[in-house]
């Protein structure tokens, strides 16, 4: 059980079941047709969100990637803002114009988010570099996905960021653990010939560790020292956090093989059986409740209570987003870098 107080870990659980149910949310409104194009969705890897965003400060800078809905809810997003700005209406945190890709919002760190896999290695590694000259105290965290190591981005940053020591945690959510398509001991993928995964950024002399990301206290413990060393002029970290992929991302879109209900956490004889081991064993929203529950840290009502509240202030995101109007289009013309 995590070594954290208790109001830390309710606020942790809350904090996982905004996320879950925030894209479950999501993905049936895209089966129904209320929204199209392509998203990708957090499920499956809450912990290491909540827990390692729950270690920075306000001012750090915070970059993040095409999963960036969980990390900005992390971090205390309003779900029906985040939701308003996936529809592209105008009252989203962008306006409608970042959608689901590209959401930012200064306020909560996120200077930006990108899509383009690998892009904001350079940008946090660069943002590292302007709080080491100005001396002000901040560290920016980078989350990425496995994918993004095979890209040249990634080894040049991790040269400049150790040889500047700068201010930087590079962390790596690899959601490939077992997954489809590997093995144990093997290459994370057919297209990555280094493992562990951890062996590229120690070539460049930077401290790099493995943590179980389904397990919310060890990846606090372990990121929040991360911090703590870089914040001591240290240099940069990096930290692969390990998850199996969600079994509702496996085909081309998005499906939620169960809605997530309390009563998982023990029974998941509801869920289909092909996903069932994955709820079983590596959900990180059950695994946290049935620790806290079983440490006695809280009782089941009150996750429940918690649950429930989520679920009306989900409900009540929807209704939000869709009442939001649609942004005038000259408001395409406002906010750009460079006119004509």
């Amino acid at each position: 059980m995590p070594n954290l107080p208790r109001e830390v870990l309710l606020d942790y659980c809350r904090r996982m079941l905004v996320i879950r149910l925030f894209e479950e949310a999501l993905i049936g409104l895209h089966h129904e047709g209320r929204f199209k194009g392509h998203y990708h969705v957090y499920i499956g890897q809450e912990a290491t969100g909540v827990a390692a965003l729950g270690c920075v400060e306000n001012g750090d800078h915070l970059f993040t990637t095409h999963r960036n809905h969980g990390h900005l809810l992390a971090r205390g997003a309003d779900p029906a803002r985040l939701l308003a700005e996936i529809l592209g209406r105008r009252d989203g945190y962008n306006k409608g114009k970042g959608g689901t890709f590209h959401t930012s919002s200064a306020d909560l760190g996120f200077l930006h988010t990108s899509a383009v896999v690998a892009g904001i290695i350079p940008l946090a590694t660069g943002a590292a570099y302007s709080a080491k000259v100005q001396k002000n105290g901040r560290i920016a965290v980078c989350l990425f996905g496995d994918g993004a190591l095979e890209e040249a981005a990634a080894a040049e940053s991790f040269n400049l960021a150790s040889l500047s020591k700068l201010p930087v945690l590079y962390l790596c959510e690899n959601n490939g653990k077992y997954g489809h398509g590997r093995a144990t001991g093997a290459a994370q993928s057919s297209t990555m010939a280094a493992f562990p995964l951890t062996d590229l950024p120690k070539a460049y002399r930077i401290p790099a560790e493995q943590v179980d990301g389904t397990d919310t206290g060890a990846v606090h413990a372990l990121v929040a020292e991360a911090v703590r060393r870089i914040r001591r002029g240290e240099g940069p970290q990096f930290i692969e956090a390990q998850t199996m992929r969600w079994p509702g991302n496996e085909a081309s879109w998005p499906m939620v093989p169960a809605p997530t209900e309390i009563a998982l956490a023990w029974e998941v004889g509801t869920v289909p059986e092909a996903a069932r081991e994955w709820y079983r064993h590596s959900d990180p929203v059950l695994i946290l409740i049935r620790e806290l529950v079983e440490s006695k840290r809280a009782t089941r009502q009150e996750i429940d209570d918690v649950h429930q509240n989520v679920r009306a202030q989900i409900a009540a995101a929807v209704k939000f987003a869709f009442e939001s109007p649609y942004p005038d289009p000259q408001e395409a013309l406002k906010d750009v870098f460079a006119g004509r």
